[in-house]
């Protein structure tokens, strides 16, 4: 019997995940993506974090990639990255190197009243100043799915970051 081909999605990243490595970490492998603008939609920084939120924002916009041909179960475990503090939305997103719109889903911050929301986020200064660490977390994120008693993601944000923070304490 001839298996049905597994359904796949797009999903529209613009924080960390537009670095390849953090994906490779979550997911095992790189997917194809585009280039993509999100329009009506604003990134955020986060007092406190170094990750991004985005809202809608009429006339604003976010620029990001769509990963292609996300499978579900690689869908879950960014689901699970992704954790409470974001809701899976489905948008319309405009590549590009081309007039065409695809859809795809991305993870919009939940808390749409949050005061510790501000300016812009930055990829470019995100990369130098926090790739690094935000790897590792990552990766120990990643390692920890597979045990029963794994921490959420932001339990796991949270533990490391406090590590850090401790390390370069006098």
């Amino acid at each position: 019997m001839a298996s049905l081909p597994q359904s796949t999605l797009n999903v529209f990243v613009y924080g960390s995940l537009l670095a390849d490595d953090i994906v490779r970490a979550l997911l095992k492998r790189v997917p194809l993506s585009n280039p993509a603008i999100l329009h009506n939609y604003h990134r955020f920084s986060i007092k406190g974090r170094v990750y991004p939120a985005i809202l809608p924002i009429e006339n604003k916009r976010v620029n990001g990639k769509v990963l292609l041909d996300i499978t579900v179960p690689e869908l879950n475990i960014l689901d699970a990255f992704e954790d409470f503090e974001y809701e899976k939305t489905t948008v319309d997103v405009s590549l590009m190197d081309s007039s065409k719109t695809l859809q795809a889903e991305t993870y919009v911050w939940v808390n749409k009243n949050d005061p510790d929301l501000y300016g812009e986020w930055n990829f470019e200064e995100w990369e130098v100043l926090h790739k690094g660490d935000f790897l590792k977390m990552t990766m120990g994120f990643s390692e920890e799915m597979g045990l029963p008693e794994s921490k959420t993601r932001v339990a796991t944000y949270e533990s490391f970051y406090t590590q850090e923070e401790k390390k370069f304490k006098p």
